[in-house]
């Protein structure tokens, strides 16, 4: 265990946003796979831009890469589009 009260600062620093980070994570695993089960095209449209915008909120803090964010956003944008086609 830490000693310096420096040490238990960043203990409890990191600890916090450890925590922050993981919440923000599950969400945008919650939101990609409502956009994934979507069944219509207008509901994957809605999800979709609600994905993007929360993808592009975790980029901009350094949670997840942007070049990640960016591939996600490609991938679903793909599977949006293929839901127009069908309907």
């Amino acid at each position: 265990m830490a000693h310096h009260k420096s040490a238990l600062k960043r203990i409890r620093q990191s600890n916090k946003k450890r925590l922050y980070n993981r919440l923000n994570k599950k969400n945008l695993k919650f939101a990609i796979r409502a956009v994934k089960e979507s069944k219509s095209y207008d509901e994957a449209i809605e999800k979709f831009n609600k994905a993007v915008s929360l993808l592009d909120r975790i980029a901009a803090k350094g949670i997840i890469h942007k070049n990640n964010a960016a591939n996600k956003k490609s991938s679903l944008s793909k599977l949006v589009k293929k839901l127009a086609v069908n309907n």
